[in-house]
């Protein structure tokens, strides 16, 4: 048994090397070398001699004819040194393309597997279960979550029922179920709900952006549609519009029992909405699929993205193209003069004249590679890296959703590195849609709420309040300490700037204005307020600050409800819910709403609560006209009281003194103005560069500190950019334009809110309450003239603001209202016109009851990433769907209008656009602040409509900083993006101000996501529609500053250098077997063998660039996020340009050229006599030096980041070259092959000639010599400032600013990051903690040693941070 298993092993090892010899032979030996074996024949070739051969004669040892006396090709380089390069990229290609699309594919099945509630017959029912496969947990595009039916009720009529049916099933006149939070999957028209009043409530912040909810009424035709008996017996019959884009408009009747009645937006459901706030409703489908509005509105047949290095590289290419054929053309000629100056006089070669169309032929497929085609084959590799190497960032992993970046394509990786625009959505995308209630003003007063912070972060310092609070007056701003850089004097203490202090900041306040960092926030919160409304219940600001709480819990539609014990509520609007929680949190609850009630439960002194009920008697809506809402209620004493609120410019002339009110807010607007302009001015003051942004960091150099010298830290001090207002040339600080020393109303502000001193009857209360006392209560005037100086306050901070008043009513004067109330609600003209002026009757002679203020919650790190985007010299536009205010709250919470930016408003309502447009223009030509544009869609639909005017706002728009596009439809979105896009192509190559992103993260946000060079998803609330048609997919905001300051520059960068490389080596590569003609008759005998040649860029030089371009950095992350302004590299195109390229190939020549000059010299020309003298052993000599030269220069001098894999793919590719040269040696026959002599040469021959070996290193290091010569020249005449092209041109305000304008500017931060403390700062100011932006970081550069290079480059730098706003 034993031995039958030996026999069976040896048998099987013998089988598998045949098996391995007949494959070797048929692949390298036959199809690879072409030395196929024949067998020689019997007894010689049988050769009949007829006059003709009918048929071609059979060779005996191939069994077909004998070969054709064609030529084998007109090729000295061998058939295969191109065709299979080409068909590995074509295949690679392949590959790779149909991967993505069977990705987006997939993902499309996903979103259409989806499963709704449609009415179908029993049979017909379409909700099956997918079978399940083994293998499917293997399929990385199968949902791993199964789709579940949404719950339907269990009902029946004439055979049909509710049914679980996919989406895409979906059909024109389907009837559709909904339930609560469901998505609507196609358009349909409302026949029922379950809502009060047939009322259905839906979001359509996917849609439109808009966060509020949305009502829609079913059309009073339509009754009994609730069940499907109902529907059945219903008979109506509708028509409708043709599909169209338009979100705001619908049009259509509906035919009930002969009755015809209009359809309107109001009765329409469009697809991408969600069901809230209704527990079920039925529709029928109008549009599906493509047809729906959603779907209209996105961009429809999408080019595909290139990359924009693409177009550098094609012109490169055919630049390349046309020195191929010159120099085939050149070189042919040398062979024609050569003809008559040789070949016709030798006896040898007579009637061996080639023609001349076949040498050129010959020199065109010798010289093709010059045009590498290795590039784009390698490429392909090399974006699959960095794809991998972006998806693999951990820096960009969302833990709470467990969330990783994506690349969705591999193609526009380096346009990241490029971006000089983005158009950001704003619900979903720069906000959470959470609203937190943050701040009071009531009676003159304000506070602060911060009771939904988290208690850890506001119970650790409360023991601290008492003294620091008592010690520190009201209005008093803290110190602060500010370095100046360069400035050698003692640190100066100066009051915060700008900013307008309210109170003094609390030791134990943990909220902050993510707008306005800087503003010192109230020192009492409402705690404190309910603390003091218990020790005094009966003091007049009680009564004044339970009036304030009383309103907020009655004026508001939203529906409480009891969820595992505790209330929670049903909104309209997010700012509705924030109001209502906060009232809750206060103590005023509501516990029961009804039609015709409200139950508030109130704690009373003994903190236990005591219900209430308030009678409902009517309810003014909010609308966009109006800017208010009202309710009428009846207090449980029998009073009638009108709630109402609204925008201050909606509530102000209702007021009861409403000239007063008007004329204080007038002198506080003039105020905030006249402190807005001196900042302007302030800021004006010095020179503006191309960045913007706070500085990144203060420069100081101590020369007297050696680097063996321990460095003391670098002092951290608050500055809150402050060192913003200060002139390059004044040692002092200056004091802030913003801090008042007299209030409006003549009050000194540092004296707190009320002046007198405390009363005995509050010598019980604590000594923060010192400022609420009875004595000298606040008039009228003072009130108003605080809460507005508050409401000012609220808007610079980002927070959305509202306020309160309210009047008390008799009954009859209710009554007269009333009547004229129901006749407007009942009548059937102008029934919303007659409604709103029956409520402007009733909405008049209120009492100002106070103001809130309301924060939308930013996501995490927002502000500190569009404040880095903007110092990298990035644009910033946010294009969204709601209204104007709402947009410019958010644009200064988020940072995009900075204090001193100049807000210019474009209104079609205000005038000729056209006059606007140019005064606009006639501004930004004469200022240098920073410029936000607000434009709505109604303003951007008329542009479109004129190209005059079309024409003059894309100019204007392209040199704004920033854009608020507010009521912009998805189409409106898409269109800016595509034109600004086209406008930038349109610019030269000295106006290119980068490429454009879209981010956004709903079905609203995809069209302008496909029109942009980049789209970005982010896998926010409203869904993965967006993540999944974006070329990129994070999972917050913030991560967008890694993906283009990080990753966007490497990639920019390792493309470029890869590119550049890639030329460099082909150009060199090739010039010796040119050089080589001149001493072959120009006859294109090639002096590299075609082996070796075929799998030169395969196998002994693709590691080198592709290291390159997967690994490389020039810089560390930390560098980059820290100092933002180094990504202009990529916005100027600094990496891949027409300097560069000539640059590159300039050197690529010279060094040709030296190459074959000294492998002549030293083994063709000076030692004739070598151990071997044949073309092999020249030409190997030739290529062993330009396969080490290219590994050298690439992976040693090239190649800053030289990780493991680096330098072992250096050494692989330069062992791999001899191992190469000892396989040749063995696989080919003893028999010379062509020219080439190549069985044993290298092993017995030529490889131990020390002359050969000698030649390699000499010239070797030349080469090296001769680069290490170029680039300390270069460098020397970049610190002299000579080098630079044209030298008569003045010099640009660009270098002048820029931080990174050569490569000298590169290096010295690559020497500044070997330093261990400055890399600890770079690494401490690249943290996205808030406290970055309180804290300066200097940087300690005294230890770096004191040359003209690095003094230049600390000059520049303080240069810049003395210009930087």
């Amino acid at each position: 048994m034993y031995n039958k298993t030996l026999v069976l092993r040896d048998r099987f090892v013998q089988n598998l090397i045949a098996a391995i010899s007949w494959l070797y032979q048929r692949t390298i030996v036959d199809l690879i070398l072409r030395r196929k074996h024949v067998e020689a024949s019997t007894d010689g070739r049988h050769i009949p001699l007829t006059l003709d051969h009918g048929t071609p004669l059979i060779d005996t040892r191939r069994g077909h004819s004998y070969i054709s006396n064609d030529i084998p090709g007109l090729s000295t380089t061998g058939s295969f040194t191109t065709i299979l390069p080409l068909m590995f990229f074509l295949l690679l290609t392949m590959i790779k393309e149909g991967f993505d699309d069977y990705r987006r594919y997939r993902l499309d099945k996903v979103e259409n597997a989806n499963l709704a509630t449609i009415l179908r017959k029993e049979g017909l029912h379409t909700g099956k279960t997918v079978k399940q496969y083994p293998w499917d947990k293997w399929n990385p595009f199968r949902t791993k979550k199964a789709t579940t039916p949404w719950p339907a009720p269990d009902e029946e009529f004439a055979g049909h029922r509710w049914a679980p049916t996919r989406w895409s099933d979906i059909k024109v006149g389907d009837v559709l179920r909904l339930c609560r939070d469901e998505p609507v999957p196609a358009d349909i028209i409302l026949l029922h709900s379950d809502g009060e009043n047939g009322l259905a409530y839906v979001e359509t912040m996917a849609l439109d952006g808009e966060t509020n909810l949305k009502s829609r009424q079913v059309c009073h035709a339509l009754e009994g549609c609730g069940t499907i008996a109902g529907l059945a017996a219903c008979g109506a019959e509708f028509v409708v519009e043709d599909p169209n884009p338009d979100l705001y408009s619908f049009n259509g009747r509906v035919t009930v029992q002969e009755k015809t009645l209009p359809l309107t937006l109001n009765e329409v459901i469009y697809r991408g909405c969600i069901l809230r706030n209704t527990p079920s409703a039925v529709g029928l489908v109008i549009n599906t699929g493509e047809e729906c509005k959603i779907r209209k509105n996105a961009n429809r047949h999408p080019k595909a993205k290139r990359p924009q290095l693409e177009r550098i590289n094609n012109k490169i290419v055919v630049t390349l193209a046309i020195y191929v054929v010159v120099l085939s053309v050149g070189v042919s000629m040398g062979y024609v003069q050569w003809e008559k100056d040789y070949e016709q006089y030798a006896w040898y070669l007579n009637q061996a004249k080639v023609p001349f169309y076949q040498i050129i032929i010959a020199f065109i497929i010798m010289f093709n590679n010059v045009v590498p085609l290795a590039l784009y084959i390698t490429l392909e590799i090399v974006k699959i890296g960095q794809l991998l190497m972006l998806n693999g960032d951990l820096g960009m992993y969302d833990e709470e959703s467990d969330t990783p970046a994506r690349c969705n394509t591999n193609t526009i990786l380096e346009n990241l590195g490029q971006i000089g625009y983005i158009f950001s959505d704003k619900t979903g995308t720069l906000t959470d849609n959470v609203m937190k209630f943050r701040k009071i003003s009531v009676a003159g007063t304000i506070w602060l709420h911060e009771m939904d912070m988290d208690a850890d972060d506001t119970g650790g310092s409360a023991s601290t309040e008492e003294t620091t609070s008592s010690a520190t007056s009201v209005l008093k701003p803290e110190p602060v300490t500010l370095v100046v850089p360069h400035d050698r004097r003692e640190p100066v203490e100066i009051p915060i700037s700008p900013t307008r202090p309210s109170m003094g900041r609390r030791s134990s306040s943990h909220w902050r204005s993510t707008g306005r960092p800087d503003h010192v926030q109230p020192e009492v919160n409402t705690s404190d307020l309910l603390e003091y409304i218990q020790l005094r219940p009966h003091a007049s600001f009680t009564k004044k600050a339970k009036e304030y709480l009383m309103a907020l819990a009655l004026c508001h539609t939203c529906l409480p409800e009891e969820r595992d014990g505790k209330i929670d509520y049903q909104a309209s609007s997010p700012d509705e819910l924030a109001l209502v929680k906060a009232a809750q949190e206060l103590g005023y609850v509501v516990v029961q709403r009804t039609t015709q009630s409200i139950t508030l439960a109130i704690d009373d002194e003994n903190g236990e609560g005591e219900r209430s009920t308030f009678q409902i008697l009517d309810i003014i809506e909010f609308s966009s006209a109006r800017k208010r809402m009202s309710i009428v209620v009846r207090y449980p004493d029998g009073r009638i009281a009108v709630i109402c609120k609204g925008a201050d410019s909606a509530i102000l002339p209702r007021l009861k003194t409403a000239s007063l009110a008007l004329q204080k807010a007038s002198e506080v607007r003039k105020s905030a103005d006249l402190e807005h302009e001196m900042y302007r001015r302030s800021e004006h003051q010095v020179p503006r560069n191309s960045f913007g942004g706070r500085h990144s960091l203060a420069i100081r150099r101590n020369p007297g500190i050696s680097m063996d010298h321990q460095r003391p830290q670098p002092n951290r001090s608050k500055s809150f950019d402050v060192k913003g207002l200060l002139r390059p040339s004044d040692d002092r600080p200056r004091i802030s334009i913003t801090t008042r020393t007299v209030s409006h109303d003549g009050r000194d502000s540092h004296h707190g809110q009320f002046l007198a001193a405390p009363t005995p009857a509050m010598l019980g209360t604590p000594n923060r309450f010192g400022f609420l006392q009875d004595s000298a209560p606040l008039t009228e005037s003072e009130v108003f003239t605080k809460c507005f100086q508050h409401l000012e306050e609220f808007a610079t901070e980002g927070l959305r603001t509202l306020l309160y008043a309210q009047r008390f009513i008799t009954e009859a004067e209710y009554r007269v209202w009333k009547k004229q109330w129901d006749d407007a609600s009942t009548s059937l003209v102008d029934r919303q016109e007659r409604i709103e002026e029956a409520g402007d009757v009733i909405e008049q002679g209120f009492d100002l009851v106070g103001a809130t203020a309301i924060e939308d919650k930013l996501q995490k790190g927002v502000p500190e990433t569009i404040d880095r985007l903007r110092r990298a010299n990035i644009k910033i536009w946010m294009l969204t769907g709601d209204k104007r205010e709402t947009a410019i709250n958010i644009a200064h919470s988020a940072r995009l209008c900075r204090p001193g930016s100049d807000v210019y408003i474009l209104d079609v309502a205000k005038g000729d656009l056209g006059q606007q447009l140019a005064a606009l223009d006639e501004d930004l030509q004469t200022s240098t602040g920073h410029s936000v544009v607000v434009i709505d869609g109604a303003t951007l639909a008329a542009v479109e409509g004129s190209m005059e005017l079309s024409g003059s706002f894309y100019a204007v728009m392209i040199i704004v900083d920033s854009v608020i596009c507010c009521r912009a439809s998805p189409a409106q979105k898409a269109l800016l993006v595509k034109t600004v896009r086209s406008r930038l192509r349109a610019l030269s190559s000295k106006q290119k101000r980068g490429l454009t992103l879209a981010i956004g993260d709903g079905a609203n946000d995809l069209a302008m996501i496909s029109a942009s060079h980049v789209g970005v998803g982010i896998s926010g609330k409203e869904g993965l529609q967006a993540a999944r048609v974006a070329d990129f997919s994070i999972a917050q905001f913030r991560f967008l500053q890694r993906l283009l300051l990080v990753h966007g520059r490497w990639n920019y960068v390792r493309t470029a250098k890869f590119i550049l490389c890639t030329f460099w080596k082909e150009m060199f590569f090739y010039l010796p077997t040119a050089q080589y003609q001149r001493y072959t008759g120009y006859t294109g005998t090639s002096l590299y063998e075609a082996t070796s040649l075929t799998v030169f860029n395969t196998l002994f030089t693709s590691l080198a660039t592709i290291c390159m371009g997967i690994w490389e950095q020039d810089l560390q992350a930390e560098t980059l996020l820290a100092v933002p302004e180094l990504y202009i590299y990529g916005q100027r195109n600094m990496g891949l340009n027409l300097a560069n390229y000539t640059r590159w190939m300039f050197h690529a020549a010279c060094q040709g050229v030296a190459c074959w000059y000294g492998v002549w010299a030293g083994y063709g020309w000076i030692v004739p006599s070598g151990r071997d003298n044949t073309l092999y052993a020249l030409g190997n000599l030739a290529f062993t030096v330009g396969v080490l030269w290219i590994n050298w220069k690439l992976f040693i001098f090239e190649t800053h980041y030289k990780t493991s894999i680096v330098m072992g793919s250096f050494f692989v590719s330069t062992a791999g070259w001899f191992a190469w040269n000892g396989f040749l040696d063995g696989v080919y026959a003893p028999k010379p092959s062509g020219p080439y002599a190549i069985r044993d040469t290298f092993t017995n021959t030529f490889g131990r000639d020390p002359t050969w070996w000698g030649t390699l290193f000499i010239v070797l290091g030349f080469l090296g010599l001769m680069d290490l010569v170029v680039k300390v020249a270069k460098r020397n005449l970049r610190v002299s400032g000579l080098l630079r092209w044209p030298p008569w041109g003045e010099k640009s305000k660009e270098d002048d600013d820029g931080i990174v304008a050569d490569e000298l500017d590169l290096e010295i931060w690559q020497e500044l990051e070997q330093d261990p403390v400055i890399w600890e700062q770079l690494k401490r100011m690249a943290c996205d903690e808030e406290e970055e932006y309180e804290d300066e970081i200097v940087l300690d550069v005294g230890a770096v040693p004191s040359t003209p290079e690095t003094n230049a480059f600390v000059g520049k730098i303080r240069g810049m941070i003395s210009r930087r706003k």
